[in-house]
C-alpha cells in the first residue's frame, strides 16, 4: 500500500495500523523496564513475584490492547470495502 499526502489529509487511508507494531514493542520495552525496576527495588521474594507478574500481565495486556486496535481498523477496512461495492 502506498501512502500519499492526499490520503493523509483526506483520511482515505488509515495511518494508525501502520504504527501499532511500533507502539506494541515500545509498550513491551516499558513493561520489561518496569518489571525489572520492581525486581531490584527491594530484592525480596515479594518484589520478585511483583516484577514477574508485572512483566507477564503487562505484556499480555499490551498485546490485547494492540490486537483490539487492529481489529477496529480491520472492521473499518471491511466496512469501506462493502461501501465501495
Amino acid at each position: 500500500m502506498n501512502l500519499s499526502i492526499k490520503d493523509l489529509f483526506f483520511f482515505d487511508e488509515m495511518l494508525t495500523p501502520k504504527i501499532i507494531t511500533l507502539i506494541y514493542w515500545l509498550l513491551i520495552l516499558l513493561v520489561v523496564i518496569s518489571g525489572l525496576g520492581i525486581f531490584i527495588s527491594d530484592l525480596s521474594f515479594v518484589s520478585f513475584i511483583g516484577g514477574l507478574f508485572t512483566i507477564i500481565l503487562g505484556a499480555a495486556f499490551a498485546r490485547i490492547w494492540c490486537e483490539i486496535l487492529i481489529v477496529i481498523f480491520k472492521i473499518h477496512e471491511n466496512i469501506r470495502k462493502v461501501a465501495d461495492k
